[in-house]
């Protein structure tokens, strides 16, 4: 029996049919496995939810403990259960914390759905462990030749260096609350940069269930209760959507600056008028995607969402199969 013929797609997401439930699904169902907590795969009022204690906490905090699923059942990573003869388990995939590949073995054959996925090192989340398989489902943020991201910690030094540059000003910068954010947090302190980072409130409670689970930040402050003249030569976080509005006219001269793998694209930068684009991303890039692909030695490969047709043809010149599945509902995320 071949992976593809017990995993496949529905309308509700990808479903493994001798075990009754979804990975990710995109409606409400009966049982579900959730591989990380960004909204587009971590939805509302299923039925009974399997995923890793952090993803489980991170869906309680966004969503409410009444609507991150009727029952939950926390899973660690190399755990393994057996669910309607299907053998299951969770291994890291590198993208935020508590972020996981669901692995399933049945008769012989083995399926891997990786979520989403970076191999760029990332001090706040477990690494990405490549799992030998049979079927690989792989999603294709950035699957073209163009996106091949550099050392964060280079981008962080160039924050710095204009930091450094322009002390009369207020670095304002863009990130996604969930994973990016405690990212730039950890690379800035990795980088040296001891100072307080300054916070808009709709970042600091995942900031705070990142500390309860062992990540350490340092010196975070409210950033909305700062004086103008206190935010002068320092680095404020928050969500992608303010930083241009008028929460963030009332800092000191700021510096837009946007964190995300899309900053690669200079059209993007300008459309969203950021001053210092930032490279940073939390998904795999093109060279990363290749290199995953080749790793798992999968005959078949799936892709979820992003540009899958790029992707396909690279693989095909690899002797793998590919195959698109464009299941609607999964978003691009501007700040990927």
């Amino acid at each position: 029996m071949k992976a593809t013929e017990w995993l496949m797609p529905r309308a509700e997401g990808l479903y493994c049919a001798p075990g009754d439930f979804f990975i990710d699904p995109l409606v409400p169902v009966p049982r579900a496995v959730i591989t990380h907590g960004h909204a587009d795969h971590a939805r509302p009022d299923h039925g009974a939810v399997l995923a890793t204690e952090e993803t489980l906490a991170i869906m309680r905090l966004r969503l409410g403990e009444d609507r991150a699923g009727a029952t939950q059942q926390p899973l660690r990573y190399g755990e393994e259960l057996t669910v309607g003869g299907v053998r299951l388990r969770l291994e890291p995939a590198g993208h935020v914390l508590g972020s996981a590949q669901a692995v399933m073995e049945r008769a012989g054959t083995r399926a891997v759905v990786s979520g989403d996925y970076k191999r760029a090192p990332d001090p706040t989340c477990r690494a990405f462990e490549p799992v030998p398989c049979d079927l690989f489902v792989t999603e294709a943020t950035f699957a073209l030749p163009v996106f091949r991201h550099p050392d964060p910690l280079r981008e962080i030094d160039k924050l710095l260096r204009d930091v450094k540059l322009f002390p009369d000003r207020t670095h304002v910068v863009g990130c996604y609350a969930l994973g990016k954010c405690q990212r730039l947090i950890a690379l800035l302190r990795q980088a040296g940069y001891d100072g307080p980072v300054w916070l808009h409130g709709a970042l600091r409670p995942l900031c705070g269930l990142y500390e309860r689970f062992g990540v350490a930040l340092g010196d975070l402050r409210p950033a909305t209760e700062a004086a103008k003249d206190t935010l002068c030569g320092g680095i404020v976080l928050a969500p992608p959507g303010a930083i241009a509005d008028r929460w963030a006219r009332r800092l000191a001269d700021p510096v837009v600056c946007l964190a995300s793998g899309w900053m690669q694209v200079r059209q993007r930068a300008k459309l969203r008028g950021v001053e210092l684009p930032l490279i940073i991303s939390d998904h795999a890039d093109w060279d990363a995607l290749l290199t995953t692909c080749r790793e798992v030695g999968a005959e078949d490969i799936w892709v979820t969402h992003g540009r899958e047709d790029a992707l396909i043809h690279a693989l095909a010149g690899f002797g793998i199969r590919g195959r698109a599945l464009r299941l609607i509902g999964y978003e691009e995320d501007e700040a990927a």
